[in-house]
């Protein structure tokens, strides 16, 4: 297989990217190379996501552009991997014939001997739960990400069970690394060069790892990352309003590097809705967390997740929603009409009338929208400190983040990527601010 080209086309969230680089390391043993070009790879994998709706039909589509891409030339190895391999892998195979291989997420670690034995087992598939055994597996396998911001799993699975999610069922039950795998990895991402670390997990403040009877959480894991020097940056995500304990709120407190930006996802501002959702807490319950975070840092910013139309979902219930939005005015939220997930409870329940939940959309989105932009607005003529990351080559331009993600556009030399540095905005739009590097920083 010596020299043989790879293509990884990843959907949905951050967690997959890294699973998809994880990948890459693993099938590099084999001597498959890293290819970015799509229409002249030996093996070609979908790392799919199941959350939202017409996953599985957007795979397809995406299976039917391959097909055209190769109509002339060799087909190459098809690998389906992710959630969707996981939900639908029988289903798959049957349909679909030019797929050659289906991997569940807790199954990646397998990858090689998959590859290996696809000459042999023209069809395989691997979704066993497995997730021991897979980060075993990539603990002993060097980490190549050389990002300026990198991400890092740290959990996977849960076990909240909301009424409306899949990722019990594609991902599994919670589990946590081993604290010192984690921190042997941070630290070969940053001899990589990383600059900004973010934390991942499904639910990722469940993190929970039990050592010679010590208990290790996500704020050990903060406030160990905190004493790298040469790291500029913490973030982490997925998080779960039950899992914001004392000792992670109080790192915003004791932490320099944790970013003053808080992705909590809520989902309903209604406690009737978030009560049918099995989200086992309550508006309230939020508002406390959310009140304790800007009484340690009045700078702290909050975005969500919003699903909109829910079964069950009235008037009144779409109005409170709105009214925690206008209260906590999130900043880059997420918000989707509801779409039933196979296997989950809300699948089997009666559904908002469509039209009704795409007006309710259109105007939660506006508002979220409107909140993004007057943040952003807010920003314009302040000095804000930018985390650069790489150079735009079309525009000629450096492209950065600041403490809440935002992406920032600006002048300057290609010597600063890699470090933080200060920056003045003049304009902004909803998703971006533009500004001028700071004349002492251009200086140096």
């Amino acid at each position: 297989m010596l020299n043989r080209k790879i293509f990884i086309k990843t959907f949905g969230c951050q967690m997959n990217e890294y699973d998809s680089n994880r990948i890459y390391d693993s099938v590099s043993k084999l001597g498959f190379v890293k290819t970015t070009n799509q229409s002249n790879a030996d093996c070609y994998i979908l790392n799919t996501c199941h959350i939202r709706d017409k996953a599985k039909e957007k795979v397809y589509h995406e299976i039917g552009r391959v097909k055209k891409l190769y109509r002339d030339k060799k087909k190459p190895i098809m690998v389906v991997a992710g959630c969707v391999a996981q939900a639908e892998n029988e289903e798959m195979m049957k349909r679909e014939p030019y797929i050659d291989i289906i991997l569940g997420p807790q199954s990646y670690h397998k990858v090689n001997d998959l590859l290996k034995n696809h000459i042999v087992s023209l069809k395989q598939e691997e979704t066993e739960f497995d997730t021991i055994s897979k980060f075993g597996y990539f603990d002993k396998i060097k980490n190549n990400n050389d990002k300026i911001s990198a991400f890092l799993t740290i959990q996977e699975g849960c076990d909240k069970f909301c009424h409306f999610c899949v990722v019990p069922y594609t991902r599994g039950p919670e589990y946590s690394r081993p604290f010192n795998k984690i921190i042997l990895e941070a630290e070969q991402l940053i001899k990589n060069g990383a600059k900004e670390i973010t934390l991942l997990g499904q639910n990722v403040n469940a993190y929970s790892y039990i050592e010679n009877s010590k208990e290790y959480r996500i704020s050990h894991l903060i406030n160990h990352l905190d004493q790298f020097s040469e790291l500029e940056r913490i973030r982490y995500t997925t998080s779960h309003p039950r899992d914001m304990t004392d000792d992670l709120i109080e790192c915003y407190a004791s932490s320099h590097k944790l970013m003053p930006f808080v992705h909590l996802p809520i989902q309903s501002g209604s406690n009737k809705m978030l009560e049918l959702m099995n989200r086992k807490h309550t508006v309230d319950h939020y508002l406390k967390i959310y009140e304790r975070l800007k009484k340690i840092n009045k700078e702290i910013e909050f975005s969500s997740d919003f699903i909109i139309g829910y079964p069950g979902e009235t008037q009144q219930d779409f109005e409170d929603t709105f009214n925690l939005i206008e209260k906590i005015k999130f900043i880059n939220s997420f918000s989707f009409i509801f779409s039933p997930r196979p296997g989950t409870k809300a699948s089997t329940l009666e559904m908002v009338d469509k039209n009704l939940a795409k007006e309710r959309l259109t105007l939660i989105q506006e508002k979220l929208f409107n909140n993004q932009k007057e943040k952003n607005k807010s920003l314009e003529n302040s000095i804000v400190d930018v985390l650069v990351e790489n150079k735009m080559e079309k525009q000629n331009k450096l492209f950065g983040r600041n403490k809440y993600i935002s992406p920032v556009i600006f002048n300057g030399n290609e010597n600063l990527i890699g470090k933080v540095v200060k920056v003045k905005v003049q304009t902004s739009n909803q998703n971006t601010l533009f500004g001028l590097l700071d004349k002492k920083m251009e200086a140096a």
